[in-house]
């Protein structure tokens, strides 16, 4: 009971996000990008964690033990996490269309989005397609790490970035969120403790990599493009929920 406080405690440390200073996240864009390390703490070691969960023996018994206390408790799947892990990013849009004003554009924050978007997907699959690590259920062996939960994570810190100068409630309910859709992905037996923790962690990242490099991308690859057009569109193909995004430039 004990090591499984611990890991809980370790995935819910995710919400000292907010703590940070603004200068922490602050780039200067001149003949080198410059960014404090520190706003890679936490990422780090939640995929460190994540990583060295796949051979750890103790880490496979923290995974086992939580199982076990999780399944105690189900009565029934609650397929929350399908629809939750796209909460937080959406709410960006949401919250501009109801005129509360973020901190970039649509043009630039959906340059952002679509540049964290493609690292997150990249990272998950890549990991995904090496790891071979097999799910709770028993289903496949693509369980590490959590695509769900690298997706809401990944949100929750674009929601962060975008309001924390408005209200930093609004990330915190978005970092909630995320939390929630690791929570169920356990819950329903989908995932370990170790994949939702490196998932939260590469969803973080991504994000923050994102706003780095933001300025260089937006300086060498639209710096012409006066208009930016976007569509989300939800998708269900019967067996697996999922999300399409089409922009154009």
């Amino acid at each position: 009971m004990k090591l499984i406080k611990i890991a809980i405690v370790l995935l819910l440390g995710t919400l000292n996000v907010f703590s940070q200073n603004l200068k922490n996240d602050t780039i200067q864009v001149r003949k080198n990008i410059k960014f404090k390390y520190e706003a890679l703490i936490i990422p780090s070691v939640l995929i460190g964690y994540g990583l060295i969960g796949i051979e750890s023996d103790g880490l496979k018994f923290v995974n086992s033990e939580i199982k076990a206390e999780i399944k105690e408790h189900i009565d029934e799947k609650f397929t929350i996490d399908d629809i939750s892990q796209y909460t937080p990013f959406l709410s960006v849009y949401g919250l501009n269309a109801f005129g509360v004003k973020g901190k970039n554009n649509f043009k630039d924050r959906t340059i952002i989005l679509g540049t964290a978007y493609l690292i997150m997907g990249a990272s998950v699959n890549g990991l995904k397609n090496t790891s071979g690590v097999e799910r709770p259920d028993g289903t496949s062996r693509n369980s590490f790490p959590s695509g769900h939960t690298a997706t809401a994570f990944m949100g929750a810190e674009f929601l962060y970035q975008e309001y924390k100068d408005v209200s930093v409630w609004y990330g915190i309910s978005g970092y909630l969120v995320a939390t929630g859709t690791g929570f169920f992905r356990m819950y329903n037996n989908r995932h370990w403790f170790t994949d939702v923790a490196t998932g939260a962690g590469i969803g973080i990242l991504s994000t923050k990599i994102a706003y780095w490099v933001h300025p260089f991308i937006k300086r060498n690859l639209f710096k012409d493009k006066k208009s930016t057009y976007g569509v989300v569109v939800p998708f269900y193909n019967g067996k697996e929920y999922g999300l399409g995004m089409a922009i154009r430039f």
